[in-house]
């Protein structure tokens, strides 16, 4: 049965919630005024009230000075605090940093910088995800006088592509509890999810010869490829093959001669599986396990080529094809 009939009032509140939450402008750093500042009474702000209603009908009714002292006392502190409540936010920077990429699965953390251009301390301020379908995880912190301090929330984004940061919520109820005061902000950033890697990929495949070079190409059961000889005193400690030389006992070196004339491709069409989001599980796993080695590879998916190299800005940008692609 449709969500709409089974619960009209909350198809209704997050309709609006939506329909609301479009209205507000998309921006990286937000200042908080008047205008994006929200204040209501919190349940102990409604029994204070409450409270305070039957604690006037008594003095009035048994004409008691000191119940009229005690009504008015206890509802000038909450009015004070309902301003001091609202100040806290009000006037407080709020700065989004740059989010870095993320693998499909992992939390992805958002860093947020508050800014305080007042010389009183802010405190008792939280900051979260704002998130219909799941609890808001809040993060709690005082913000120093004319000072900033960063606070890092965090979200699970479950499929991998670029996604927009969602909705995020500022809120205090400093100094009494008595009254809520938030804000929702909605950053224009968006963050790029890596599809998630295969957990016990298999090694990676031969590679294949250079153009001209000629010959077939062979590899090891652990994806390391065929051109080893004897160590040679002098040989770079990089050279060394510690994977082979810990079984046998015999220090190896990788032939360079030899890795010169062929080179490591990974190809979406030699994964060896049907699934379109397992081959680029698969594919995400391998260029891990060859920037791990060391190795030059290339990438071949969806009809883009990528020309065999090696490095974090290599491996960075064939994890970003394949979160796109």
């Amino acid at each position: 049965m449709d969500a709409a009939v089974l619960n009209p009032f909350g198809f209704a509140r997050k309709r609006f919630r939506q329909w609301w939450q479009a209205r507000l402008p998309l921006t990286d750093n937000v200042t908080l005024t008047q205008r994006n500042v929200y204040i209501l009474p919190t349940r102990p702000g409604f029994m204070l009230g409450a409270t305070l209603v039957v604690l006037l009908v008594g003095s009035i009714n048994y004409q008691l000075n000191l119940g009229y002292l005690l009504t008015f006392l206890l509802a000038g502190s909450a009015v004070v605090g309902m301003h001091v409540c609202h100040a806290t936010l009000r006037g407080l920077t709020m700065n989004l940093l740059p989010p870095p990429p993320q693998f499909a699965g992992a939390s992805a953390t958002l860093s947020v910088v508050l800014s305080n251009a007042r010389n009183k301390v802010r405190h008792g301020i939280g900051l979260a995800v704002l998130d219909a379908t799941h609890e808001d995880h809040w993060a709690w912190t005082d913000v120093p006088a004319q000072g900033t301090c960063t606070v890092q929330v965090a979200f699970r984004p479950q499929r991998r592509g670029l996604h927009r940061i969602p909705p995020l919520t500022a809120e205090t109820r400093f100094p009494l509890g008595t009254f809520r005061v938030w804000t929702v902000w909605r950053p224009a950033a968006q963050v790029l999810v890596y599809p998630a890697p295969e957990l016990h990929p298999p090694p990676l495949p031969p590679g294949e010869p250079r153009a001209g070079g000629g010959g077939a190409a062979r590899a090891q059961s652990t994806g390391e490829f065929e051109g080893v000889r004897a160590y040679r005193r002098g040989d770079p400690l990089k050279l060394v093959v510690w994977k082979k030389a810990a079984k046998s006992d015999e220090l190896v070196s990788r032939d360079t001669m030899q890795s010169q004339r062929y080179e490591l491709w990974l190809d979406a069409a030699q994964t060896g599986t049907g699934d379109p989001e397992g081959r680029l599980s698969r594919l995400a796993a391998r260029v891990l396990q060859a920037d791990k080695l060391g190795q030059d590879f290339g990438l071949r998916v969806q009809g883009q080529e990528i020309k065999p190299a090696s490095g974090e800005a290599h491996k960075r940008r064939c994890l970003e094809v394949l979160a796109l692609c």
